[in-house]
């Protein structure tokens, strides 16, 4: 199990940390700051300059999991994590990618008035070597308090566990933790837990349309991007009829006819990912009607949408807008297309 501390820069996730570990039986502290440090010795300087922060880079979140449930697999027990994850797409990878481990995880979230997260952070001991290094914290600590704001806004009060700890030592808001943990009142996040595969799979997508000819895209929950309803072929089942099932159980969507194939495309394997073929299915246009009864199971999906081909290329990762590209081509031409890593073959 992981009990993880979110929350703004100065609202005290790592000293609460250090608590929390003396009053958890069996925890042990993981930061994840010490990945990023590390990385600043592995990457090259020309790398770690073309973003403007660790978490940005997929490999420091990738780390993250795999360390996660390695200390876990090591020593058991309770891992203990503190550190601020204001963008939800960097979560869901984050806490899909534990959830495929198995590994469940309780998100606390560090909630102290802005006037006090300013004035911790103005007052934080920074032992830094370089002349302005301490300058260069506080005022990157003060720009991260408007993402924060926006978060709290937007996903971030709705999802983890609040916990006001303003006027609480570390140790009281350890202890209050300790408590709605043990309890079981912070509740155990619900994020799909997808098994990772263990070979290359067979996948079907299926797109569906609206009046307009925009192409329905959902928002998974457990993992970064936008995607096609659709999902992994079950063993024994036909591709198709695994498309028509996916649609069935992620938007509610009964489809009476077999879907006509579109695209075959072979996606290569990159670790840690095995690859395989992936399959896009017509499914064909929905009337107004049938749109609006359009439903989601809020553990996995989060939203839906109908968008243009330009929309979709701001949505899906590359690799999957170029087999939507390639998906929309062939069904002007009305003939199925091969690909290899979204690029057809002949």
């Amino acid at each position: 199990m992981i009990v993880w501390i979110n929350g703004a820069f100065g609202a005290g996730k790592t000293t609460t940390a250090r608590e929390l570990i003396e009053l958890i039986p069996n925890s042990t502290l993981f930061d994840p700051e010490v990945i990023g440090g590390a990385l600043t010795h592995l990457l090259p300087p020309k790398h770690l300059t073309e973003v403007g922060d660790f978490q940005d880079l997929p490999i420091w979140r990738r780390l993250v999991i795999d360390t996660a449930a390695a200390l876990l697999a090591e020593l058991g027990g309770t891992l203990v994590v503190p550190m601020t994850l204001l963008r939800q797409e960097y979560r869901d990878e984050i806490f899909g990618g534990l959830a495929a481990r198995r590994i469940t995880v309780q998100h606390v979230l560090l909630a102290p008035a802005e006037t006090i997260l300013r004035e911790r952070i103005a007052e934080r001991d920074i032992p830094l070597d370089l002349p302005d290094g301490e300058i260069r914290i506080r005022q990157w600590s003060y720009d991260h308090i408007e993402p924060y704001r926006a978060a709290l806004a937007s996903w971030l009060t709705a999802d983890a566990y609040p916990v006001d700890n303003g006027g609480l030592t570390p140790y009281e808001t350890a202890a209050r933790i300790a408590e709605a943990v043990g309890s079981g009142t912070v509740p155990v996040c619900d994020i799909v837990q997808t098994p990772e595969p263990t070979a290359e799979t067979v996948a079907s997508g299926v797109l569906l349309f609206d009046e307009q000819d925009r192409v329905l895209l959902v928002d998974p929950t457990y993992k970064a991007g936008w995607e096609f309803p659709g999902g992994v072929v079950e063993r024994g089942e036909a591709p198709a009829r695994a498309g028509i099932r996916e649609v069935a159980e992620e938007t509610g969507i009964r489809l009476d006819d077999v879907p006509r194939l579109l695209v075959i495309d072979w996606e290569r394997p990159l670790p840690p990912g095995y690859g395989g073929l992936r399959l896009l299915f017509d499914g064909g246009r929905l009337d107004s009607a049938e749109a609006e009864r359009l439903l989601l199971p809020g553990p996995e999906l989060r939203e839906w949408r109908f968008v243009t081909e330009d929309e979709a290329a701001d949505l899906l990762p590359p690799v999957r807008f170029e087999r939507l590209r390639w998906a929309l081509r062939a069904r002007e031409r009305g003939a199925a297309l091969y690909l290899e890593a979204g690029i057809p073959v002949s």
